[in-house]
């Protein structure tokens, strides 16, 4: 996150100049931020203390998908064939890990 905002607020500085300081600005910042790093971090933490590693590697495969539902439906954004086939793939994949892993232990 810090490199991402050295990256990036030199060019929204040019491009916004005095307007990036007004506090209706910093505030939309601060919680898109919060809920876009900071809430859903803490929340994975947290399910990874209480779940089993197998299932929250299974649920950590799902976010791609996720992500693509929600490109899809909120932003008109579409994945090719290969890109479905893809996700599909790692869920798959992480899914058979995790039933693997499950029998392997007594």
């Amino acid at each position: 996150m810090v490199v991402s905002a050295v990256i990036v607020t030199p060019p929204a500085l040019i491009a916004g100049g005095g307007a990036m300081f007004a506090p209706a600005v910093l505030a939309t910042g601060a919680v898109i931020g919060i809920l876009s790093s900071v809430i859903p971090y803490r929340l994975e933490l947290e399910s990874l203390r209480r779940i089993p590693m197998r299932l929250f590697g299974v649920w950590m495969s799902l976010e791609p998908a996720v992500a693509a539902l929600i490109g899809l439906a909120l932003l008109g954004q579409h994945l090719s064939a290969v890109e479905w086939l893809a996700i599909c793939c790692v869920m798959v994949a992480s899914a058979g890990a995790a039933v693997l892993a499950r029998g392997a232990k007594p």
